[in-house]
């Protein structure tokens, strides 16, 4: 198993689990509380962004996702 799992929960959020750190755009660390697993928000409403707080419940937000295989990356010109 890879040191990080990340689990997309139907009509929910993402679960991440393992060693992970999460950063904002300056690259500030989030204090995690010696947390090993986290879920976050997919559904846009949570109070707590990027974490969830549960509102993807009474917010409608629906999306079932099964795993599949992306193209693999184009190349850059010049490569």
């Amino acid at each position: 198993m890879a040191a990080t799992r990340i689990t997309v929960k139907n009509d929910g959020f993402l679960r991440v689990e393992g060693d992970f750190e999460i950063v904002d755009l300056e690259g500030r660390a989030f204090g995690l509380a010696g947390r090993v697993r986290v879920g976050l928000c997919r559904c846009g409403q949570s109070l707590k962004k990027p974490f969830c707080d549960g509102a993807h419940k009474t917010s409608g937000f629906r999306s079932q996702v099964a795993a599949f295989d992306l193209e693999p990356p184009a190349q850059e010109p010049g490569a």
